[in-house]
């Protein structure tokens, strides 16, 4: 092995981590750019299908009880 060798291969690991450390530096410099908190269009829809999601769980447990009740009358004994 000679020094040529060992130059051109400490020039290219310096290359490699030249483009690594570039790399790094623009996904960070791209996730700083972008938003922190969610845009008021989202938060509102995400609100709005919660309060849909509530109203729905809500008929479905009064169905629900009717339901049963409906069955504890169906299955009752006959007199």
């Amino acid at each position: 092995m000679n020094a040529y060798f060992y130059s051109l291969l400490a020039l290219d690991i310096a290359r490699e981590r030249t483009l690594e450390a570039e790399r790094y530096w623009l996904a960070e410099a791209v996730a700083g750019a972008a938003p922190s908190r969610p845009s008021r269009l989202r938060r509102t829809t995400a609100q709005l299908l919660a309060a849909v999601s509530r109203g729905t769980a809500g008929a479905v447990r009064r169905l629900d009880d009717r339901v049963a009740d409906d069955l504890g009358r169906t299955l009752a004994p006959a007199e």
